[in-house]
């Protein structure tokens, strides 16, 4: 039986485990493990039947087209379908045309060095540049990993790119923002308002139900995200968490409920702009045309974050509320909320004197 389970942390997984003979006689296997059902692990079985059955009547070594199709067939499996959607974008538009019928085996660190910074030197962003070495590197390892090639020639490359800073709201800018959205009536401003009082993400927004909202407990349970690519799903780390209710946006809710909760299931209304993911243009306009920081939707998430930690919530119940997988990623906003070195300069051995009143000097005599 090439499918078998087995139990880690209390929780039961899925191994297959497949072997045969590529073309030249050479015995290969096949191992995956950690598959979370049963329906699934006959997927993941039945593509590497198919490619066990490929290799062993393989002639010739994969070529680049080859590897990387398939490669997406099998991170159909494990991956979201805007992933898989990225991939495929950006791997055919950038690497491709270049690289198509190369032979893996054949792609040294010095082709990928000059894939990266010569024939994709039209990708502005470094970042960008960035990703499409992280894909490259991803990729090529799941050809060392199946004995398609010995070692991933991307490995010891670097792209250097600078830090994006992300820009957020002062308290006061929050208070101008919210302002002025609610006297227009901006189509945004109950969008907005949850996410600068609850630093959900906006597809945790987009998928909120009013069963979602505890108004006794004053608390939300956030299972599920939105996006268009993808659709509804879990969140981004995959496990629920539960965000406190302050009593401002308690009668904030209520207030919506009455007005539109029977209307419709969504707390928050379902913009066609919001769904086209036009959020962020929209969130940044608006800023501009009041005067203040112009930020980016996700920023609201960044703002509310800094304003945590600056006022003295720990780090661990911060990172609870927004759901961050790692608790380094919430210790990265540490800097920006300037906690690590706020009153450090209250330590100076020295002081600047006293204001007093100037005395005149008289320059010269009569």
């Amino acid at each position: 039986m090439t499918i078998k389970s087995y139990v880690e942390n209390g929780k039961k997984f899925y191994e297959i485990y497949l072997n045969g003979f590529d073309s030249a006689g050479r015995r290969i296997q096949r191992r995956k493990k950690g598959i979370e059902t049963l329906r699934k692990a006959e997927s993941v079985e039945f593509e590497l039947k198919r490619e066990l059955a490929k290799l062993k009547e393989e002639a010739v070594p994969f070529r680049w087209h080859e590897w990387f199709d398939l490669c997406m067939s099998r991170m159909k499996l494990e991956m979201k379908p805007s992933t898989i959607y990225n991939y495929q974008t950006q791997i055919r538009k950038w690497i491709h045309p270049h690289w198509h019928d190369l032979e893996i085996r054949n792609i040294k660190k010095s082709d990928v060095h000059e894939m990266i910074f010569d024939k994709c030197a039209a990708i502005v962003s470094p970042n960008n540049r960035k990703t499409i070495l992280k894909m490259l590197k991803r990729i090529l390892a799941l050809a060392v990993e199946d004995g398609a090639i010995d070692r991933n020639p991307c490995v010891g490359i670097q792209v250097k790119a600078p830090e994006i800073e992300q820009k957020v709201f002062t308290t006061t800018e929050v208070e101008i923002f919210l302002r002025e959205a609610k006297i227009c009536n901006h189509r945004f401003y109950p969008i907005w308002a949850v996410a600068l009082m609850t630093g959900m993400r906006s597809g945790e927004l987009y998928a909120l139900k009013w069963t979602d909202i505890d108004f006794d407990n004053q608390s939300i349970c956030v299972s599920k995200q939105w996006s268009s690519k993808n659709g509804l799903g879990p969140t981004k780390t995959g496990r629920s968490r539960i965000v406190p209710i302050s009593d401002n946006l308690l009668k904030f809710l209520k207030e919506l409920k009455l007005k539109h909760g029977l209307d419709r299931d969504s707390v928050l209304p379902q913009l066609l702009e919001w769904e086209n993911g036009e959020q962020a243009r929209i969130t940044k306009e608006f800023c501009v045309s009041i005067g203040i920081t112009p930020i980016k939707f996700h920023d609201l998430r960044a703002t509310f974050i800094t304003n945590l930690l600056s006022r003295g919530e720990s780090l661990a119940r911060v990172m609870s509320i927004v759901g961050h997988g790692q608790l380094k990623t919430t210790n990265g906003y540490l800097r920006k909320a300037g906690i690590e070195v706020k009153g450090a300069t209250d330590k100076l051995g020295y002081n600047l004197p006293e204001q007093s009143e100037g005395r005149v000097l008289q320059l010269f005599t009569t």
